[in-house]
């Protein structure tokens, strides 16, 4: 069975190789620490500080393990393959909201890369799906579980998350 691959920008790349460096080194040796500072207490088989570094050097060893996969497996959204008059992967989107006027610019990325607090939304989110292969000016209708939202396309750029170093 073929791996997925992971479409996400180079800037969320570049996170996940500190991430992995930061876990490889600082938390693995933190942890290692600890593991040694319970050791020192004496008795393996109560020792709750032994039992809970033991647990967060197999949750690190996990992340790890994710992350690099990610990484293997990962394909950059190249900045010519990004239109400025459809949307799509990696592109960015100005949206007003109908009900409220409100307007919101948002980042569309793959499920990996998605984070709602710095306005990148899944391709795969409800929003997401709606909007991919859009134009501005269009309207578009989300059915979510506090009801049905319309919003309009105001503008399609690119972002410059996901520039490509050659």
């Amino acid at each position: 069975m073929a791996e997925k691959v992971y479409e996400i920008t180079l800037g969320k790349i570049r996170e996940l190789q500190e991430e992995l460096e930061r876990r490889k080194t600082t938390t693995a040796a933190e942890i290692s620490e600890r593991l040694k500072e319970a050791r020192a207490l004496g008795d393996l088989s109560e020792n709750a500080e032994y039992d809970a570094a033991k647990e967060a050097q197999a949750n690190n060893e996990v992340a790890i393990m994710e992350i690099e996969a990610i990484l293997k497996n990962a394909k950059v959204i190249d900045a010519k393959d990004i239109s400025r008059t459809r949307v799509s992967l990696g592109g960015k989107v100005m949206l007003r909201r109908e009900d409220t006027g409100e307007e919101d610019e948002f980042m569309i990325v793959s499920e990996k890369e998605e984070d709602i607090f710095k306005n990148k939304i899944s391709s795969d989110s409800p929003v997401g799906q709606a909007l991919l292969g859009r134009k501005k000016g269009d309207q578009i209708e989300v059915t979510a579980p506090a009801g049905i939202f319309k919003y309009t396309i105001l503008k399609i750029s690119k972002s410059e998350d996901n520039d490509r170093i050659v």
